[in-house]
Order: C-alpha cells, then sequence, then structure tokens
C-alpha cells in the first residue's frame, strides 16, 4: 500500500505569520491563563474524588477518573504539535480549548463514574494541546533571551496552581459541590480564549497538505500500550504490542512526505538529546513527587501537609532558576547551562537516596527539593528554546510539542515502572489496607509495634526506588554531556509586529 493511500489528502488553510499587530502583554496573560488552567486541573481533581466516589458510586473505576485524563492528554500532545504547525497556533489552541472546556463541562453533570471516565478522557484530549501550544506561542513571539524570562513566570503559574489545587479542591467540596471543581474552569477558559482571539493575530494564506491519518492512528496505538504496560495492565501483552506498533510506526514516517512526528527532526543532535534528556528528567521529576510524600508520611509519619510541603518546594525553586537562566543565556549559550542544571539534579538525587537512608528530615528534604527544582529549570528552559531555536516556524510547533511530550511519557513510564520495583519490595505478605492505615491521621489507630512493621519493609522498598531514581538522573547528565555547542543569535527577522 503506498504512502497516499495511508493518508487523507485534501486541501488546506496554512495560517503563517504575515506582520500582524500581536499586542504582547495580553497575549500572555491569555496563554497564561489556560496553562494555570491546565496545571490546576491536574490536583484539584485529585483532592474531590473520595467525595465524587461516595456521590457516583464505583469505586473500582477509582483510578481510571486520573489515568484516563493523563492517558489522552499525552497521546494527543505531538499530533497538537504537529497541526499547530499546519493549521497555525491559534486556531488549534482554541480547539483545544474548546475539547477542555466542553469535557470539564460535561464532567461536572456526570451522573454516573462511567460517564466521568469518558468526559474526563475528553476533557484530557484538550488538555494535550494547552501546554505545548502555549510555550510555542512564546517562542513565537519573542526573542530567545527574553522567552527564557518567559519559562520562569510559566513555571511560577504553574507552581502556584499546582500547590493551590488541593486547597481550592477542597475548599469548593466543603462548601459548594464537588461538580465545581469542572465547572471552575469555564470562566479562565473562556477568558483566555477570548484574550488569544483578539490580540494574537496570524494571516491564512491556502496550501497543499496531507494529513499522516495512518501515522496518527500507529503512535496514538504505541502511546496507549505503553502507558498501559506502564500501569502494570497486562504489561506481557502491552508492551510487545506496543513495541510492534512503534516498529510499524517509524516504517510509516520514514516513507510519508507530512509524518506527524519528522524522524528527520528527532534525528538532529540537539532534538535527540533534548528528547532523551527530557525523558529522564520528566522520569525523576514525576517519580520523586509522587514517591517522597508517601515516605513522609507513611516512614516519617509526618502529615499530609508536611508532605506536600517537601516537594512543594521544587515547584519555588523551578521558576527562579528559570528565571535567572534567562538572564545568563545571552552570556553563556545555551551547553552551560544544561550541563549545569543536568549535575544539580543529579547531585540532588544522590541527596535524596542518601539522605531517606539516614533518616532525613522533612526540612532537609524540603530544602534539597528546592534546590533540584532550580536545577530542573535551569537546564529545562534552555533546552526549550534551543530546540525551538534549532526549528523552523512550520516545524516549531511539533518540535515543542516533542520535548514536552518525551518529558511526560518519561515520567508515566518511570512512575509506573517504579511502582513494580515498590510492589515487589513489599511481597505480597502487607495487606493493602494496612498500608493505607499509615497515612491516615494518627496512623488509623494501629498499633506501633504493627506500624513499624509495615514501615520497615515500605522504608526498604522506597530506598530502591530513590535509588533508581538516581541513577535515572545521571543518564539525564549523561545525556546532556552530549548537548551541541549552540550559540545565542538574533532572529534575522521577527515573523510578528509586536505592540508592548
Amino acid at each position: 500500500m503506498g504512502a497516499h493511500a495511508r493518508q487523507a489528502g485534501y486541501r488546506v488553510r496554512l495560517t503563517v505569520p504575515h506582520a500582524p499587530k500581536a499586542h504582547r502583554p495580553l497575549t500572555v496573560v491569555g496563554v497564561l491563563l489556560s496553562m494555570f488552567m491546565g496545571a490546576m486541573e491536574a490536583t484539584i481533581v485529585a483532592t474531590a474524588m473520595p467525595t465524587v466516589v461516595e456521590k457516583l458510586g464505583g469505586i473500582e473505576y477509582y483510578g481510571w477518573v486520573g489515568a484516563v485524563y493523563l492517558l489522552t492528554s499525552t497521546v494527543s500532545m505531538p499530533l497538537y504539535g504537529k497541526v499547530s504547525d499546519l493549521y497555525g497556533r491559534k486556531r488549534i489552541m482554541l480547539l483545544a480549548m474548546a475539547l477542555f472546556l466542553v469535557g470539564s463541562m460535561a464532567s461536572g453533570l456526570s451522573r454516573t463514574m462511567a460517564q466521568l471516565i469518558v468526559f474526563r478522557a475528553l476533557q484530557g484530549a484538550g488538555a494535550g494541546g494547552l501546554q505545548p501550544i502555549s510555550i510555542t506561542i512564546i517562542g513565537d513571539i519573542f526573542e530567545p533571551a527574553e522567552r527564557a524570562r518567559m519559562q520562569g513566570l510559566f513555571g511560577a503559574v504553574w507552581g502556584v496552581a499546582a500547590m493551590s489545587g488541593p486547597l481550592l479542591g477542597g475548599v469548593i467540596v466543603a462548601t459548594l459541590s464537588w461538580r465545581w471543581i469542572f465547572f471552575i474552569n469555564v470562566p479562565f477558559g473562556l477568558l483566555s480564549a477570548f484574550l488569544i482571539t483578539t490580540f494574537f493575530h496570524e494571516h491564512a494564506v491556502t496550501h497543499q497538505h496531507r494529513l499522516d491519518l495512518g501515522g496518527a492512528a500507529l503512535l496514538t496505538g504505541s502511546i496507549v500500550a505503553v502507558l498501559l504496560g506502564a500501569s502494570r495492565y497486562a504489561p506481557a501483552i502491552t508492551l510487545p504490542i506496543a513495541a510492534l506498533l512503534l516498529a510499524a510506526f517509524v516504517a510509516v514516517e520514514s516513507r510519508v512526505t507530512e509524518p506527524v512526528l519528522s524522524l528527520t527532526l528527532l534525528r538532529r543532535r540537539i532534538m535527540a538529546v533534548a528528547s532523551a534528556a527530557g525523558a529522564a528528567v520528566g522520569a525523576v521529576m514525576s517519580s520523586t513527587v509522587i514517591y517522597l510524600p508517601l515516605y513522609v508520611q507513611a516512614v516519617l509519619a509526618g502529615s499530609p501537609t508536611q508532605a506536600g510541603a517537601t516537594v512543594s518546594t521544587m515547584l519555588i525553586g523551578w521558576p527562579i532558576a528559570s528565571t535567572l537562566a534567562g538572564r545568563l543565556l545571552p552570556r553563556t549559550g545555551y551547553r552551560p547551562l544544561v550541563r549545569a542544571g543536568f549535575g544539580i539534579v543529579v547531585i540532588t538525587s544522590i541527596a535524596l537516596a542518601i539522605g531517606l537512608r539516614d533518616g532525613a528530615s522533612v526540612t532537609v528534604l524540603a530544602v534539597t527539593m528546592f534546590a533540584m527544582g532550580a536545577g530542573m529549570g535551569t537546564a529545562n528552559s534552555a533546552l526549550i528554546i534551543a530546540v525551538q531555536e534549532s526549528a523552523t516556524w512550520s516545524e516549531r510547533g511539533v518540535a515543542t510539542a516533542s520535548a514536552i511530550f518525551f518529558r511526560t511519557i518519561g515520567g508515566a513510564i518511570a512512575v509506573g515502572a517504579l511502582g513494580a520495583v515498590l510492589a515487589a519490595a513489599l511481597g505480597p505478605h502487607i495487606p493493602a489496607a494496612l498500608l493505607n492505615q499509615l497515612l491516615e491521621p494518627n496512623r488509623g489507630g494501629i498499633d506501633p509495634r504493627l506500624a513499624l512493621q509495615v514501615s520497615g519493609p515500605l522504608s526498604a522498598g522506597l530506598h530502591h526506588v530513590f535509588d533508581l531514581i538516581a541513577l535515572i538522573s545521571i543518564a539525564a547528565f549523561a545525556a546532556g554531556l552530549l548537548f551541541p555547542k549552540m550559540s545565542l543569535t538574533q532572529r534575522q527577522s521577527t515573523p510578528y509586529i509586536v505592540s508592548e
């Protein structure tokens, strides 16, 4: 079967920038609102889930409400990047926003757990476009040095949203209804859409394109299979299926004229290094954020507030370092920041692995997480900007989305795989109900000696988990060492006439 038989061909309108006036401050506000909305959704729903289960039932599907959102948002990221290069950022951003808001409203109106899962999938399909296209828009309207400072602002907004999500979720559930954790997205989304529609402009011209539907289907199937396998859903079946679909995807993408994820782009040294390092650092970040609170609560007998405060310092260090990196970037270039950032991540990951064995206090862990966030903010800002500057306008959407996609998929796979490591360390003899009691206030009233017997194997298992996280951080640093020398240059021409 030829390439044309695998694709749907028709004329489309390619949107490219052509000297319209874009009002940068108000465009940025619209973009930041969309980022805030997506970040808050990741944490606010988890807080309300016990109440949701109480009202709708279906506790056996509890995990699917979050899992299906992660699945559809991850799968759709590279697809959004590609179509934003074909059709322009604005219309695809508004499409993603519309899907997210429709999914939010439908989720809030759900009457059964099955309905909620379906509508959360729709919401995730919209959320997959919010972050990559937002960062791509910033890449289009700002110069590299300015963009690094914007990365710090994005990190700060993400951190505030992530930290305020659980608190806001608790207030909404207590004073209104769990349904409002979804309805609250609507005013943010409508305001964001209004600002982007009004103040971000693109000029459309007609061009011939063929959409790579076959490649998109194969990529989607392989990602779904990988995430299911990493989450321990029949890995003996799903992981081989993922490998076969991925091989078929590579074969298709090497032959089509408009690949959904360009293999030529990924073979560039900057993209290859950014993808590998991003996947590794995503694994470190996601795994640490998931498993360190478990250690604080179940092993150190800390409160949920202490557990949250321990990891939230990462979200403080990230934007501070990202902003500083923006100021240093014109002087240092990309490579020193990438290497320094990943070097800090390695040091802090090893410090966590050692500190957990030595019984480090919550304060020490929080300081270490602040430093880890600073390292990630330094390296990530330089990586994203370098990726964007290595691509033309017509590639920038898929390049940005690919970098974020690999970071997300690396985190998802690592969390699932390390969960299997922890489960193996605990063995089959410790009931899950007893482990859950360790996370309750006053440890659920269980006998202190029994709590010690349970927390011992859990502590040993978490030691193994953080040893592996440290090894993954070393892999990220090794990838960073391969980052090519790339100078920071001003663009010859700016694709937008911008208005302050």
